[in-house]
């Protein structure tokens, strides 16, 4: 009887702890599944703190890679009696910074064009980034001047890149021979990349005012290639190149194009004192000289266009005892602000003159009746316009020269109109803040 029940109680239980642990498992599995699926928790990274350098740095930028430059030239004789310093850039609104000028030696070395602006003077802390007076007794070699300054900027605005600018109007006339001699390319070269390392800088900016004829013109291309291969790939070279179509035909623009990675078109000086008739000096339209011929030329000759950097003027080109069209002549020009003839731009329009727009040829000018003073200029609807123009050509953005005439109200500034005509979006790839190799301790140890 015990061995029936036996069977009995085995037969009747046996199936439902098996429906038990069947059900058991599948839950099981069920829970283990959706632990799968489930996201992972999430973690948080420290990042350890920046060095201390006095200066309190905003939030990294957004990666803004194809939205355009903003660039422009700060002279280092500004310091002077232009009272312009670094500390004075409106760095929110540019992306790149072209130190003008270092000068060319006739043996291919690069030198500083005034060692006491760019790396000797001692600032006092109201003319600082980091708000702290350079101090006269640190130990070891350190870097001063303008470009320790710039060096802060960089940090503080991660954006902002700054290359130097090697001869100009007055220190081109060694770039023919330097650039035809391979010695004294290798020269040049590795003068090059000593001062980008020792200043902290993001590349080297060529402006040669004017390669003469074919022969300087395969040079020039045999020298932006040596630059090349010393830089690498990771530093800019900038090039500023005319826009007179005598100038620019003798240029090899698509072998420059390969090893260039901006070329900023100096799109101005189309009139001055040395024509027989008035002009406009930047029309983007218009007459033999304009802008946008130049900006065709350079696009078909293989420079893609968003290499293409279009220059602005932030200074007027002044006529005397004319009448109010263009085209009329002329007898002698003003005193202008620093030099004959040319007028800073925050001093326009002149007392007593009325601004007036071309919008067919996208030129401004003012002219004083009773003084019969003509002046051709870009005002903020010109600049609005060209910025206009650089986005729908694809253009890679604007250039002005030179930072420190540039009116200082926002109604009035011509960098703050590009700035905000481009949606206060601008290029910003990060820069170079490490430079370990620098002869500087203060650079080497990023300050």
């Amino acid at each position: 009887m015990a061995d029936r029940r036996s069977v009995l109680f085995t037969v009747i239980f046996t199936p439902i702890v098996l429906i038990l642990l069947i059900l058991g498992w599948q839950r099981g599995g069920l829970k283990n599944d959706e632990q799968l699926e489930s996201p992972p928790p999430t973690t948080t990274t420290t990042t350890p703190p920046p060095a201390e350098t006095g200066i309190i740095a905003p939030p990294s930028p957004p990666s803004h890679v194809n939205d355009p430059i903003v660039a422009g030239y700060f002279v280092n004789w500004g310091i002077y009696d232009r009272n312009y310093n670094v500390v004075d850039l409106q760095a929110e609104k540019l992306s790149h910074v072209l130190y003008a000028f270092a000068n060319l030696n006739d043996d291919g070395t690069i030198v500083l064009g005034d060692p006491w602006a760019d790396t000797d003077k001692h600032f006092p802390a109201e003319q600082t980034i980091n708000k702290k007076a350079d101090d006269w007794n640190e130990s070891g070699e350190n870097l001063y001047g303008n470009f320790k300054q710039l060096y802060l900027l960089k940090q503080k605005y991660r954006h902002l890149k700054v290359s130097l600018s090697v001869g100009g109007w007055s220190w081109s006339a060694n770039f023919s021979t330097v650039a035809s001699t391979p010695q004294k390319r290798i020269r040049f070269t590795e003068t090059a990349l000593s001062l980008v390392n020792n200043l902290g800088l993001d590349g080297i900016d060529i402006d040669w005012e004017m390669p003469k004829d074919d022969t300087e013109a395969a040079s020039y291309v045999s020298l932006v290639k040596d630059l090349r291969i010393a830089l690498g790939p990771d530093y800019l070279i900038s090039v500023a190149v005319p826009c007179g179509p005598d100038d620019y035909k003798k240029l090899h623009l698509s072998e420059m194009a390969a090893q260039i990675d901006l070329f900023y078109l100096m799109a101005y000086d189309y009139a001055g004192a040395w024509d027989p008739v008035t002009g406009h000096q930047a029309a983007l339209y218009g007459g033999s000289l304009n802008n946008d011929n130049a900006v065709n030329y350079y696009i078909k000759s293989g420079v893609p266009a968003e290499k293409i950097v279009l220059g602005i003027p932030a200074y007027g080109r002044a006529f005397s005892k004319t009448d109010q069209k263009p085209g009329s002549p002329f007898d002698g020009v003003p005193s202008g602000t620093w030099e004959a003839g040319s007028y800073d731009y925050r001093v326009l329009p002149r007392p007593g003159a009325v601004e007036h727009f071309d919008s067919e040829k996208v030129a401004s000018y003012s002219y004083d009746p009773k003084n019969r003073e003509f002046v051709t200029y870009d005002t903020p609807e010109a600049v609005k316009a060209k910025c206009e123009y650089a986005l729908e050509k694809g253009l890679a953005g604007v250039m002005f020269w030179e930072l420190s005439a540039d009116a200082k109200t926002q109604d009035r500034s011509l960098l703050h109109t590009a700035y905000t005509t481009f949606n206060n979006q601008i290029h910003s790839t990060l820069n170079h803040i490490d430079y370990s190799s620098s002869q500087f301790q203060n650079i080497k140890s990023g300050m």
